[in-house]
């Protein structure tokens, strides 16, 4: 019997417990609300993401930490600033060899971090890391998508291929763990970049060659934090790249237009987390200990952190493009 673990019932945690079902006998999925776990287990719906999505039968809605001891293969599906609460307590209740496994983009601030470093101080490092152009709302609905994943093991990383691909859900492992990870980041980055531009109304040949700086920045950060160029053109680098930059979907394109409007959110009264933000001083810290000079982190770091001008640092970002 195959038993996985989905930690965090939100649109994401909740859309890969659906193609997971498909593979295994039992996926338990973790919701933190007492009152939103009951509710998913009474009506087979998760109200609050999917109401009109019906979950499969085998997907057990659970509360408690300790509901997940039988189970081999652990998807934590949180923020990155939930990850190592999370972790501390989840070390004492799963199995000493379940596979953990991080879909979070982010960026422990300001230890510099990555979600795998976070897991190898709980567990090992045979974490298994999962990134790519993958919008949670079409993945719920079984539409064609492909990801990438990731390991220092690659028995680990086979065996949560296994429990994730379908006929529509494609998954490619690829040998660079610290390319996936660092990839996820950095699309953030340039998410918010292009929706700054995009909120500026900025013309499209402008646009369009920033996201094209970015892309070549992330390639040189990733090669000096020991990641391989390569990856940035996998699925996890050049196609959620893409997708975050340019969609209207993403949250971290949306930060950006309201940062390029001069429209700032309260992310504490909207719930709305947006891991880029909270990523931008690390990647900045990274480029700084790295010695690697980054118009777009720097554009984005003057924006979102700094409160510059959206007008006044995109003047500074175009005097350096060539």
């Amino acid at each position: 019997m195959t038993n996985v673990a989905v930690i965090g019932a939100g649109s994401l945690g909740t859309a890969l417990s659906q193609i997971i079902s498909q593979n295994v006998d039992n996926v338990y999925l973790y919701v933190r609300r007492v009152e939103l776990a009951d509710s998913i287990e009474k009506t087979g719906f998760n109200s609050e993401y999917y109401p009109n999505t019906k979950l499969n039968d085998n997907i057990i809605p659970v509360n408690n930490f300790n509901d997940l001891k039988d189970c081999e293969i652990v998807f934590l599906t949180i923020p990155s600033s939930a990850f190592r609460s999370t972790l501390s307590v989840l070390k004492q209740a799963v199995k000493e060899d379940a596979i953990i496994v991080t879909t979070a983009k982010g960026i422990e601030y300001p230890s510099l971090k990555t979600m795998g470093n976070l897991i190898c101080e709980y567990f090992d490092e045979n974490y298994v890391a999962l990134s790519g152009p993958n919008f949670a709302s079409e993945i719920i609905l079984n539409l064609p998508t492909v990801t990438n994943v990731a390991s220092k093991n690659p028995e680990n990383a086979r065996k949560v291929k296994d429990v994730l691909e379908t006929k529509q859900f494609k998954v490619k492992l690829i040998d660079d763990i610290k390319g996936i990870e660092l990839c996820g980041v950095l699309k953030n980055i340039n998410a918010i970049a292009n929706g700054i531009c995009e909120g500026m109304n900025v013309n499209e040949n402008a646009r369009f060659g920033i996201l094209t700086k970015g892309f070549n920045d992330t390639i040189r950060i990733i090669e000096a934090v020991g990641g391989k160029a390569e990856s940035v053109h996998e699925y996890c680098g050049f196609g959620d790249l893409i997708l975050t930059s340019t969609s209207s979907e993403s949250r971290n394109h949306t930060l950006g237009i309201l940062y390029g409007q001069r429209l700032i959110i309260d992310e504490s009264a909207s719930g709305i987390v947006f891991e880029g933000k909270n990523s931008v001083r690390a990647v900045k810290d990274i480029c700084k200990n790295n010695n690697i000079e980054s118009p777009i982190v720097d554009f984005v770091y003057e924006v979102i952190i700094e409160n510059i001008s959206p007008i006044h640092a995109f003047k500074g970002l175009w005097e350096k493009m060539e």
